[in-house]
């Protein structure tokens, strides 16, 4: 059939969806059905999780149409952090859960990026809606581009959430890559990452939020094309799957210069 032919390329391994590593966590600021039709046609495949990000999700007028269209391409949604912060703060969190269960979200994501929820209390409510059925996302970081969060700081939040049982934490890097494990400009804090890394804990359990292709380039490279990442623009899926496989100029030669070996079992880093 006409448009079906491709070159038999050897390419780095991918997972296959439904899929536990490798995953694209990718950012919904507010789009049409419209769009997001014509985008999950072109890159459902290679979309794992939607965050409807900004509080978005509370005004959304269509969203039980939103969240089916998802569905219907495999594609896990979560109302994103910020909503979770907020009624925690206000006492409101009956509310919340009310909410996304009548919303039809099974993905949740509590952090403490925007609002100051102490540590040890995040790690609660992950437990605590872990236990009520949900499927947790947790995210370690500040939204705060003056705020340095010490390595060791980030090792301890991690752990404390996987161990109340999160499914992935996210690692925060905001979606303009100015805040958590980037400095102003985009610069991965080498530091933070490193420690992170070295740690023990599992980078397959870990989402790293990489929103421009230079972050995403240093990740791919980091640890290899089944690395998770997130606060992917929706729009930039493809372009991510073009990188995670050497499919673009910046991740060619890494993968597939001589003496370079192309192929990636799962998991496996680079």
């Amino acid at each position: 059939m006409a448009g079906k032919a491709r070159i038999p390329f050897d390419l780095p391994t991918r997972v296959e969806k439904p899929r536990e590593v490798g995953l694209t966590n990718a950012l919904d600021g507010g789009l049409g059905l419209a769009e997001i039709a014509d985008t999950l046609a072109i890159c459902g495949a290679y979309t794992d999780v939607v965050k409807l990000g900004w509080g978005t999700a509370h005004l959304t007028p269509n969203l039980s149409e939103k969240l089916a269209l998802y569905k219907a391409h495999d594609v896990l949604t979560s109302p994103g952090g910020l909503l979770f912060e907020l009624s925690y703060w206000q006492g409101k969190m009956s509310a919340y859960e009310a909410f996304v269960r009548d919303a039809g979200f099974t993905l949740v994501e509590v952090s403490n990026g925007s609002l100051p929820i102490p540590e040890a209390e995040k790690a609660r409510e992950v437990e605590r809606l872990a236990g009520a059925g949900f499927k947790v996302l947790s995210e370690v970081g500040s939204k705060d581009a003056d705020f340095v969060m010490e390595p060791e700081a980030w090792v301890a939040a991690i752990k404390a959430d996987l161990d109340a049982g999160a499914w992935k934490v996210i690692v925060e890097g905001r979606a303009d890559a100015s805040a958590g494990i980037y400095a102003p400009g985009g610069k991965v804090r080498d530091d933070a990452v490193e420690a992170i890394l070295s740690s023990g804990i599992d980078p397959d359990r870990l989402v790293f939020e990489a929103p421009f292709k230079p972050q995403m380039i240093y990740f791919v490279k980091r640890l290899g094309p089944n690395v998770n990442m997130g606060n992917v623009p929706l729009a930039e899926v493809l372009n991510l799957e073009t990188l995670r496989l050497g499919l673009r100029g910046h991740t060619v030669e890494h993968f597939h210069a001589p003496g370079h070996e192309s192929a990636h079992e799962p998991g496996e880093k680079d």
